[in-house]
């Protein structure tokens, strides 16, 4: 599933070929993933791109009417496991599974690729937006020190639950949070309260490392992901733990291994990422 580099990836490319656009014309195809497609169809037509923004995993196109009077909204994207959106001309060939096809006044379309469809488009109108996008935690790469600290060293849930929780960390996913993790010396299964300052300050380097690193090697490919011009990304060729079960570890050649943490796979170095102390109990 595209994660915080990948959506960053791709709201740089739209950014870099959209604003100052105007979209002529909507054509769909399969629609299941989009909330009121016939809105869609109606308010997309005669639009300025004014923005291209990433909030977490989603991206929003913000959008300036034709009609004077008409008020400002913004096309909430989330690309769910296999999404693309990609800006090319408009009499290049159709790749199979794209659905959402946007005219651009200079011949470019603007097309949104889903082979599963597990992603979604919606219409959030400017006075709603910051209510649709409250509930979602900080950005890693926004947030301070401090914040960062907060939010994951108070709660006594598996430090990998927390940083997959949108709700205390917005963007981070499974690749990312199992080579921040490796980087930092922390055991997936930790709790967060468990965790000591300077682990939780190293986590915190490790975070905002990792996911730079990631986004100037424009993400990681490690299925249909590309960019918003096609390519594949290029930073899964420096994924230290993530899917390397039974290899050997970079840092000291130990046996990598795998665990279910909050319903998803980890990859974790079982020497250099100590596992929690269990505490035994013993009857009378």
């Amino acid at each position: 599933m595209p994660e915080l580099p990948e959506v960053e990836t791709v709201a740089r490319g739209l950014r870099a070929a959209l604003p100052g656009s105007h979209i002529l014309s909507v054509r769909l195809g399969k629609t299941d993933f989009i909330d009121d497609p016939s809105a869609l169809k109606r308010k997309l037509p005669g639009c300025r791109v004014m923005a291209v923004r990433r909030h977490g995993k989603f991206l929003l196109l913000d959008l300036d009417p034709s009609d004077q009077n008409g008020r400002g909204f913004s096309v909430l994207i989330h690309l769910g496991m296999t999404g693309n959106v990609v800006v090319t001309a408009a009499d290049a060939p159709v790749a199979p599974h794209t659905h959402v096809f946007l005219a651009l006044d200079d011949g470019r379309e603007v097309r949104y690729m889903d082979v599963r469809r597990f992603g979604r488009i919606r219409i959030v109108p400017d006075s709603s937006r910051d209510a649709t996008l409250t509930h979602l935690g900080v950005d890693p790469l926004e947030a301070t020190e401090e914040e960062f600290l907060q939010r994951l060293g108070s709660r006594r849930a598996r430090i990998k639950a927390l940083l997959l929780d949108q709700r205390v960390v917005r963007g981070m996913g499974n690749i990312y949070t199992d080579e921040s993790l490796w980087r930092a010396r922390i055991h997936p299964k930790r709790l967060g309260t468990s965790l000591q300052r300077e682990e939780l300050r190293r986590l915190f380097r490790a975070v905002r490392d990792v996911l730079r690193q990631a986004i100037q090697l424009r993400g990681s490919s490690v299925s249909d992901y590309r960019d918003a011009e096609g390519r594949r990304g290029e930073f899964q060729r420096l994924h230290r733990v993530y899917q390397r079960e039974g290899k050997k570890c970079f840092r000291c050649g130990a046996t990598l291994r795998r665990a279910i943490v909050a319903g998803r796979s980890s990859h974790y170095c079982p020497r250099c990422q100590r596992p929690p102390r269990v505490r035994r109990r013993f009857s009378a």
